[in-house]
């Protein structure tokens, strides 16, 4: 029996706060929240949605072992193939837990790991935080969340106090490490410069021996600054004076390194709590920040998930075009992709066959073996394409219909 369309063309269910990987020619989506009737309702942690690049396609997978609680604003990155998910809020509070999945199983099975047996003291609880990843470790950055009375520091501001449990809530601006190789926690040394201030709902990307920072909110401010932290002298640059204009005030949003020298902005939540759609690329050489100005300015995302495919593009997922603090209803599903440097022929050709394959299907039998496979899955993934734009066409029609 032939497949339905309509299954074979799914997608990830709408969510953010979720996280997302790249590793091979695959997304992996976990976790995340949307809104159902006002209420908050966390995605089922034993789902694993998977994104095929070269056909297009969705699937969802099940997932076993010890499995982390269903949370939003947990911290995802991959290292040698494994997932790694810490931190976030579930409806009991902020963790500091620590999972990994082997996403390059044989076996097809994903199975979840909670890291019990690691040395040094973790971070306190917390969401929202950011992470580097180098030399397989994981280096996290900020966040919001609580501490006990005597876990107090510089590197926390207060934003409220619960005095008969001694319990604080606020902003981060410490650094923690994970040696995934030692299974070892440990706090560096900063043996120098300002450190950025405190904040949650920023973004971090590593270009080099990098580690960027951008924007974030702390109390009622959201901020534009841009830091890096040198990975390797654990120094840090202070506030990075840009030349030219640069990306407003935002939290929520993502930055994705592109090539050698080049970070890509997108979206946010801005100051005067407007969802943006502006994108902007930062270049170290220059010191500089330029605006993409073919961007749509019709599709706003907040609280998304930004990954580098496998020719340059950043390819967007989930997130909010709305205001989660007033209008939490906005959620997203779909994957918006943008081409930050030009294709090469073969995926061009590829494209182009895939597009026109109706016009080409007595040519398209007599390819090599090997470049057939190729361009099977383009038909596919322009087949996918298709289908999910004249479902979202005929969606909107329909919600027209019903409005007037």
């Amino acid at each position: 029996m032939a497949a339905d369309p309509a299954d074979q063309f799914c997608v990830a269910e709408e969510r953010s706060g979720h996280c997302a990987v790249v590793d091979g020619n695959f997304l992996y989506v976990w976790g995340g929240y949307v809104s159902i009737e006002e209420n908050e309702v966390y995605l089922p942690n034993d789902e694993l949605w998977i994104y095929d690049m070269d056909s297009g396609l969705w699937t969802m997978h099940l997932m076993e072992g010890e499995l982390p609680t269903s949370m939003s604003g947990s911290c995802g990155a991959s290292i040698n193939g494994k997932l790694y998910i810490f931190g976030g809020f579930d409806d009991k509070g902020y963790s500091n837990r620590l999972y990994y999945v082997n996403l390059r199983t044989k076996t097809g099975t994903y199975r979840w790991k909670k890291i019990t047996n690691f040395k040094g003291q973790p971070p306190t609880p917390r969401d929202k935080l950011s992470c580097w990843v180098y030399k397989n470790r994981l280096i996290y950055f900020g966040g919001y969340g609580c501490r006990k009375h005597n876990e107090l520091s510089d590197c926390f501001d207060v934003h409220d106090a619960f005095w008969e449990g001694q319990i604080f809530w606020g902003w981060h601006n410490d650094v923690h490490v994970f040696d995934t190789t030692t299974q070892t926690w440990s706090q560096p040394t900063i043996r120098g410069g300002d450190p950025p201030q405190p904040r949650a709902a920023h973004t971090c990307a590593v270009l080099g021996n990098k580690g960027y920072i951008f924007g974030g909110r702390v109390l009622q401010t959201r901020m534009n600054d841009l830091h890096c932290l040198n990975l390797d002298t654990w120094t840090w640059s202070g506030r990075i004076d840009i030349s030219g204009e640069k990306p407003r005030d935002r939290s929520w949003h993502t930055l994705t390194p592109i090539g050698d020298d080049r970070l890509f902005l997108f979206g946010g939540l801005s100051s005067d709590n407007v969802p943006l759609s502006d994108g902007w690329i930062h270049s170290i050489a220059t010191n500089g920040w330029k605006q993409l100005t073919h961007l749509p300015k019709s599709r706003p995302r907040l609280w998304h998930t930004a990954c580098l495919g496998q020719e340059g593009e950043v390819m967007v997922f989930g997130g909010s075009k709305d205001d989660l603090l007033f209008m939490d209803t906005g959620h997203c599903s779909d994957l918006l992709i943008f081409q930050t440097q030009p294709y090469s022929l073969l995926r061009l050709c590829l494209d182009c066959i895939g597009k026109n394959a109706a016009l080409l299907e007595n040519q398209i039998p007599c390819l090599p073996s090997k470049l057939l496979q190729e361009v099977l899955k383009k038909i596919t993934f322009w087949a996918a394409m298709t289908h999910r734009q004249e479902r979202k066409a005929e969606t909107e029609r329909q919600n027209q219909l019903h409005s007037t």
